[in-house]
């Protein structure tokens, strides 16, 4: 299907839709995984006809008898630019499942997912192998970040990542803005192929072309994932617990950043936090020194 979701244009496009497992692009990828024993992945459009019908960008994942083994829904859903994304689907609700095929455990950051760092670690938490990035990005937005991103995924996580971008342009009928003040516009740019695949120990392959259709073959050692992890100690090292807890905190309306500031002059000579009356009762909640009303009412 073309790339349409740039143009804020629901019909034709929506119309493309497909269900997860009984769709024509779904049924296709489950023909060519029997015939060749392979384990694929099938981006789509997806009709969720179990809830009223909701459009998501999803991945069904096929094994290699033919089976489909599961779906996962975009969990970040871009506004950037020409992405206007949210015209058609909502954030994923499938989380971030690791599946075991016969080839290694793999995991999926759709497109823009791989902007987040935490939907990577997520993955690595799961105890994925292979994590794949099935994307469509293009020039003058993210290509100074497309050789960087999923290589730096690929050694935090000691996982193996798979970069993956189409090649081409999208011609619309209809011209569209990008939102930034500039004229409308039929086309987004081209999109700029590169494709590559990184190793947990940061070693990487050439990418594929920008301009045209390519093929990379890579062998992969899985055995590398661990023996990165024992090499560096990342797992003996790495506080998931501490993180939660900071991150709990965070999550909370009430949240205060932990930043330490110097003391004033006045602080330093009273002892006492500058704009605090005497005898004001500290807040747990809150800075009351920031506050312009004596909030001790609410204590």
């Amino acid at each position: 299907m073309p790339f349409a979701f740039c143009t804020r244009e629901r019909l034709p496009w929506s119309e493309f839709a497909e269900d997860a497992r009984t769709g024509p692009s779904v049924q296709f990828c489950i023909q060519m995984a029997k015939q060749y024993r392979m384990v694929v992945i099938c981006p789509i459009l997806e009709r969720d006809s179990t809830r009223g019908e909701v459009i998501w960008n999803t991945a069904v994942v096929i094994n290699n008898d033919g089976a489909v083994l599961g779906i996962q829904r975009k969990n970040h859903i871009p506004r950037v630019g020409d992405f206007n994304e949210s015209t058609y689907y909502c954030e994923g609700n499938t989380g971030h499942p690791v599946f075991h095929t016969a080839y290694g455990r793999i995991g999926i950051a759709v497109c823009y997912d791989r902007h987040h760092p935490l939907n990577w670690l997520m993955l690595q938490l799961n105890g994925a192998e292979i994590v794949f990035n099935p994307s469509a990005t293009i020039a003058g937005l993210s290509e100074h970040l497309w050789s960087v991103e999923a290589r730096n995924a690929a050694i935090a996580n000691s996982y193996f990542t798979c970069a993956i971008n189409r090649v081409g342009t999208e011609i619309f009928p209809n011209p569209f803005t990008s939102g930034d003040g500039g004229p409308a516009h039929n086309d987004m740019g081209p999109f700029y192929g590169s494709s590559y695949v990184t190793g947990p120990d940061g070693v990487r392959t050439p990418g594929l072309s920008r301009v045209r259709d390519g093929l990379l073959v890579v062998q992969m050692d899985l055995n590398l994932c661990r023996q990165v992890v024992d090499k560096w100690g990342y797992r003996l090292t790495q506080r998931i617990d501490h993180y939660a807890e900071e991150f709990a905190r965070a999550a909370k309306h009430t949240y205060e950043p932990q930043v330490v500031r110097p003391k004033s002059h006045t602080e330093q000579e009273s002892g006492q936090p500058q704009g605090q009356q005497p005898g004001r009762r500290e807040c747990a909640n809150h800075d009351c020194a920031r506050l312009a009303v004596d909030c001790s009412k609410f204590h």
